[in-house]
């Protein structure tokens, strides 16, 4: 088994709601609510859920972005959160991001060389001329020319710009980049390409991924293993192979029954979810998926289950002894 290169313990992230003229806190967004999951060296982790289970927060967590509540984060086998300064500048340069709109997070202000060259600027890597080098070097591994290098963001297609997303991100060598819905924000017929190319890079530079993404027909083509996320917890991991053959958690079940399969016609789904996503200011008490499970027992609405299984590979966190199937 591949050596652990992130593991985060017990992360809470709880953004404070205020009100009134003195902004006193009446209450918080329990964005990612007590996660903890390991990250190993050479694999893609699927981070996988409905809009606003908090999976982007996770991610934005992780890299420090934001910070956290409470929890740990050890990186590289040293603790990420006790980082200050300097160390903590040098500690980035191995932990990336790519963002999900590729139009937001370029600086239009900027050439393409200058956005790829920002990162080297910053940490100060070799001369100026090696660093100039180096911009074409990552343009040409991202499928784009040398000749792009002194043109503005505006010019581009979003296929194009989230290639230079790419390249920054991989500017510095890191070993892990957390990618934050990459290709959500693109035509699907250049989603394909943009997926290819990450699993490229990962071949060619030995990177590690955290891949965030709501679809999980993206997650089947790309991950090793898969988290799934339901209201800032995690309810179930296994690898692909497993969570796709044999998902155990009821949301799990949902979520795949869901997924368009080319070929299956007008095959519906033998029951959707009801309800809606309950409020991260007040999730329900006991297993936040229980109102709108088809399964649920009374111990479900009393006493949080943990995250667990028979396996180190499968785990889940429901209060069925059985997997049931979503019927």
């Amino acid at each position: 088994m591949s050596e652990i290169i992130l593991e985060a313990k017990n992360i809470k992230k709880h953004f404070p709601i205020r009100k009134g003229l003195l902004l006193r806190e009446v209450g918080s967004v329990k964005a990612v609510d007590d996660v903890s999951l390991v990250v190993r060296k050479g694999e893609t982790l699927g981070l996988v859920g409905e809009s606003g289970c908090g999976k982007s927060t996770l991610g934005r967590t992780l890299i420090r972005l934001y910070e956290p509540t409470a929890g740990e984060i050890d990186f590289a086998g040293k603790n990420f959160l006790k980082l200050r300064g300097e160390q903590l500048r040098l500690q980035r340069k191995n932990i990336q991001m790519i963002f999900q709109d590729p139009y937001a997070s370029l600086d239009p202000r900027m050439t393409v060389g200058q956005i790829v060259r920002q990162p080297m600027d910053i940490h100060k890597v070799g001369t100026l001329k090696e660093r100039e080098q180096r911009v074409i070097e990552l343009i040409e591994l991202v499928g784009l020319r040398k000749g792009h290098v002194n043109r503005y963001p505006h010019e581009f297609s979003g296929g194009q710009r989230q290639r230079i997303s790419i390249a920054r991100a991989i500017a510095l060598n890191p070993e892990l980049v957390i990618c934050d819905e990459p290709v959500s924000a693109l035509d699907v017929s250049i989603q394909a390409q943009i997926l290819n190319l990450l699993k490229d890079l990962q071949q060619k530079l030995a990177l590690t991924y955290v891949f965030i993404s709501h679809d999980l027909s993206v997650i089947e083509h790309v991950c090793d293993r898969v988290a799934v996320m339901y209201l800032g917890k995690i309810v179930e991991v296994a690898t692909r192979e497993e969570l796709f053959a044999n998902p155990k958690h009821p949301y799990t079940q949902a979520l795949i029954a869901a997924i368009p399969r080319v070929g299956h016609g007008k095959k519906k789904i033998k029951k959707s979810l009801g309800g809606e996503v309950p409020s991260p200011i007040n999730p329900p008490s006991g297993c936040a998926f229980h109102p709108r499970c088809p399964h649920k027992m009374d111990i479900c609405a009393s006493k949080t289950p943990v995250l667990e299984g028979s396996g180190s590979s499968h785990k889940k966190a429901c209060w069925l002894t059985e997997p049931a199937t979503v019927e």
